[in-house]
């Protein structure tokens, strides 16, 4: 089965972007409370606080982890497996990937490019056919 995961730079990045969010609350704890701004403003920074740490948690592991949770980048279940499929218990997508015709197998699976009968790899990518 393919899988949609999110690339390593785009996860790396996004975790980034999540520790500027959790350093902006910070600040935004800290102005607030020194202009005298009513209580709930700088509960607006713990908020940004809470979803910067967790999200960069959340990026991170995507950007390092071999099993990452499906959003962007194509892969087959051959070259990384889809962690959902286990957690929600989606055995029956495994089996009809395995269960290919010879239609299916026309285009490289990687690339989509249309592939010779005669051919081992991909004339686009290089990357061996099934």
């Amino acid at each position: 089965m393919r899988s949609i995961k999110p690339g390593r730079g785009p996860s790396m990045m996004g975790a980034m972007g999540s520790v500027f969010a959790a350093i902006f609350g910070v600040i935004w704890i800290f102005a607030t409370i020194s202009m005298g701004a009513p209580f709930f403003f700088p509960l607006f920074g713990i908020v940004f606080v809470v979803m910067g740490i967790v999200q960069a948690r959340f990026h991170y592991k995507n950007a390092t982890g071999k099993e990452r949770y499906s959003v962007v980048d194509i892969v087959d279940g051959q070259e990384e497996p889809d962690p959902l499929n286990r957690q929600f218990g989606d055995f029956a997508a495994e089996e009809a990937f395995s269960l290919q015709t010879e239609e299916e197998t026309a285009f490289c699976p990687y690339c989509g490019t249309p592939a010779e009968e005669d051919h081992l790899y991909c004339k686009k990518c290089g990357k061996r056919l099934p």
